[in-house]
């Protein structure tokens, strides 16, 4: 499979994943403290990155790639921390479509000037990309304000700058996801600790609760492995902005299983996001 065509089809998967990863971790925080499902994920993707290296005879990764993973799992973390302070805030009006952008807009930046300006084809895809992120993030929120608006932009600058630094790993899958998803379990149990988050929550929780917990875990290891593959396939933009459309699986799966309606803007932005796809692997 051409180089780019497989970075598209990783891209495509991780945007799948994590989205669906994302629902999953919504529907566990409404019984569940959203930190304790965080470390809960952490720690599942910790033990699945091991199992991953086990299974492909990966080594450690080098020390600069460690290093990329390390300061990515610390910009990861921190994004979260925002992110779930804004919309405890009922702040998702803005959260949504701000650190959507900035989630993919950060990297595409970033890889653009590292490795020059796509064709016009491609260049039109990641417009529209960003455009469907947008769409397909908005909600109705009239409580959003400048502290909503200020979340946003650290959460979204982290997330970025977290894909950002994932895409300078230059060899190895799982065994970069090992040292992130350390350095991340890491932040997130002192982050519990100093707010004295009860982790006992988890062990008391409902089985099926511990077992959404667990998928949620490797579907996020799994779009970042994918993400990994897209970027050192066909570089930093088309993953990162093919890796940010995760909101588009989020509102699909929203309407299969809770049964929500797939708004005006939301149906836009999923047909938006599919011809975006198109000119972007259209123009390889």
């Amino acid at each position: 499979m051409p180089a780019d065509l497989l970075g598209a089809a990783a891209g495509l998967v991780a945007a799948a994943t994590w989205g669906a990863g994302d629902f999953g971790a919504g529907m566990a925080t409404k019984r569940l403290p959203a930190l304790v499902v965080l470390l809960g994920s952490q720690l599942v993707g910790l033990a699945g990155a091991l199992v991953g290296m086990a299974l492909l005879g990966e080594p450690l990764p080098a020390p600069a790639d460690a290093a990329w993973a390390a300061v990515a799992a610390l910009f990861g973390a921190v994004g979260l921390t925002a992110l779930y302070r804004a919309l405890a805030d009922g702040r998702m009006g803005i959260v949504a479509p701000v650190t959507g952008v900035l989630t993919a807009a950060i990297p595409v930046a970033i890889g653009i000037a590292m490795a020059g300006a796509p064709g016009p084809v491609r260049a039109a895809g990641f417009a529209l990309a960003l455009l469907a992120i947008v769409l397909v993030s908005l909600v109705d929120d009239r409580t959003t304000g400048r502290g909503g608006l200020l979340l946003a932009l650290v959460a979204g600058v982290c997330f970025g700058l977290y894909t950002a630094c994932v895409g300078q790993v230059e060899t190895g899958i799982f065994g970069p996801l090992l040292v992130s998803r350390a350095t991340a379990s890491a932040v997130v149990l002192a982050i519990v600790a100093a707010r004295r988050t009860p982790v006992r929550a988890l062990a008391a929780a409902e089985p099926r609760l511990v077992r959404l917990i667990v998928v949620v875990g490797i579907l996020d290891l799994v779009g970042n492995a994918m993400f990994l593959v897209a970027a050192q396939a066909s570089g930093l933009a088309l993953a990162a902005v093919l890796g940010s459309l995760y909101p588009v699986s989020t509102v699909i799966l929203a309407a299969a299983v809770l049964r929500e309606p797939i708004g005006r803007l939301h149906a836009v932005g999923i047909a938006t996001a599919a011809l975006a796809t198109v000119l972007i692997v259209g123009g390889a």
